[in-house]
This record gives C-alpha cells, structure tokens and sequence, in this order.
C-alpha cells in the first residue's frame, strides 16, 4: 500500500498503524511505542534539523512504515514458533483418555492454577486501589489539588494495567504489551488530561480490575474446594486401611464411605479423574481469562485509536 512520504512523526506513527491494521494488537502497542521512541531520539540528536528532514533521514536506517510493519509480523511470527514445542516428525492423534491425563506434563495448566489462586490477592488490591482513587478523586476534585491527584491515580492505573499484562502473559500464555501505554507527546499537558478521561482503555482497565475482586474470590474457590475434594478423595481410602480418621464426613459425623474393599478403588478413582479434571478447569479458565484481560487491557484502545 502506497502511502504520502510522512511529514512528522505523527503521520509516520498513524501510516504504521495503518499497515499493522489486523495484526495482534498487544504488538502493535509495542511497535507504535518503539518507532516514536527511536523517531524522537533521532530528532533530539539532531536539532537543527525539522521532523521531515530527520524522517527522511531514518528512511533508510529505521524503515518507512510499511517496512517496519512488515519486519514487526516476520519477527512475531518467528517467536511464536520458536515459543511452540518442536516436532521431528508429525505425532499421531491422541485419544481422549491420553489427551486428558496428559495434562499433567502440561506447565501451562500449573501456572493458570497458580495465577486462579494468586488472582484473590491482586482482585482485593486493584478493588481497593481503584475505589480508594476513586473516592478520593471525587473528594479532591472541589480542591486545587484534584487534577493532579486524578491524573496520578490514572497514572498508577495504567501501571498496574502494564504489570497486570506481564502476570498475564507470564502465567497464562496470552500476548500482552511489552512495553509501556503510549502518550501523545504532541499534545498539550491539558490534551493527555483530557485524553485520558476520553480513552476508553483508562474506563476498561478501571472496570478490570473491579472485576477482579469477584473474578479473584470464584478462581480461588474453585481451586480449593476442587482440589481437596481430589485429595480427599485420593487420601480418604489410604487412611481407612491404615485405621487413621479419615474421609469425608457428613453432618451428623457419620462416616460417608463405606470401609469395604468394594468402594476404595471407586473413591481413589473418582479422586484422580477430579485432580487430572480440575487441571483441565484451570487451564481453561486461563485461557478465559486472558482473553479477557487482553480485551479490556489492549483492544479497546487500540480500537479507539484507529476508529
């Protein structure tokens, strides 16, 4: 696509954008970030010169958009696959009963249990920070004091946001910002102010991360409450043979299970299918979820941005 030769680094960015358009949008954040990084160093290093003369400069050495566009896909293309497990030779189909406890080599599957159990902690401190923020922002904003405290709160929001995406792509495997939120440096101190009340990504990251106090306490009850159910029932029938209280009990401190040779190996079976299946729940709950941390955290903007 033949675009005009671009006048500023504005044009060059919104030109990048253009060719990158369909591309996954947590790397298009990276590539917009890192071409105005490099544009605006060269300009610093050379003052006498205006925009124009320092994008034709870089033409050659950085790439005009539609090359740079082209490098970020190959490069993107060529992790991904170097991220995915190697195959010599293409491996037959799985049955059902190997796909399903193969889970357990599964890495990936652990660390969305992890991030489930972990989620409480981080859906209590993103609630409480951004309704403490809130609240205060709405006391302050009568005062002198108001804006800049507002515009600091959404300043660590979208830091947070930053670190949530690391967690995120960490954990369970979903492509995330790797660097930070963009800024319109061409815009006056009040434009960014007022941008930020405008961008819709400030207003979804806001509501992730009310989200993620409900989102945080239903991962962690799911994660406990299966998981030693799985145990109970795997360790229930050994300590019936060993004589030790054991078990699962009901109200009235009866024992559930019968003690016969009959009902151990279904108990110990059933405890097994529930620990190999709540694996199979929590990588795809991680899977759920980082679907949604990347709408509310990356496409909304992105989105805004080129509409």
């Amino acid at each position: 696509m033949n675009h005009p030769i671009p006048k500023t680094i504005r044009e060059y960015l919104d030109q990048l954008r253009i060719e990158l358009r369909g591309a996954d949008p947590a790397m298009i954040q990276d590539a917009l970030y890192d071409a105005e990084e490099h544009l605006r160093a060269e300009l610093a290093e050379h003052p006498e010169l205006d925009e124009a003369a320092v994008l034709a400069k870089v033409a050659t050495s950085y790439g005009a958009p539609d090359e740079v566009a082209e490098i970020y896909r190959v490069k993107e293309g060529e992790v991904e696959q170097a991220l995915r497990p190697r195959r010599v030779r293409p491996k037959p189909e799985k049955s059902f009963i190997a796909k399903f406890f193969g889970i357990a080599v599964d890495p990936r599957a652990y660390a969305a249990m992890f991030y489930m159990v972990l989620a409480m902690a981080t859906g209590i401190f993103y609630f409480t920070w951004v309704v403490t923020g809130l609240s205060l922002s709405a006391g302050f904003a009568i005062l002198i004091i108001g804006i800049p405290f507002i515009v600091l709160f959404f300043a660590t929001v979208r830091a947070l946001s930053f670190v949530e995406g690391k967690i995120v792509e960490a954990m369970l495997g979903v492509r995330m910002p790797r660097r930070p939120w963009n800024v319109d440096r061409d815009k006056s101190i009040w434009q960014r102010i007022g941008a930020m009340f405008t961008d819709p990504r400030t207003w979804s990251t806001l509501f992730y991360m009310l989200l993620m106090l409900p989102l945080g306490i239903i991962y962690f009850c799911i994660v406990t409450v299966g998981m030693s159910l799985a145990l109970g029932f795997i360790a229930a029938p050994f300590l019936h043979l060993l004589g030790l209280p054991g078990g699962l009990m009901i109200n009235d401190g009866s024992d559930l299970f019968m003690t016969s040779p009959f009902w151990m190996p279904l108990i110990l079976i059933a405890g097994v299918l529930l620990l190999f299946g709540m694996l199979h729940v929590a990588k795809a709950i991680g899977h759920l979820h980082g679907q949604l941390a990347k709408h509310l955290l990356v496409i909304s903007a992105q989105e805004s941005r080129e509409s």
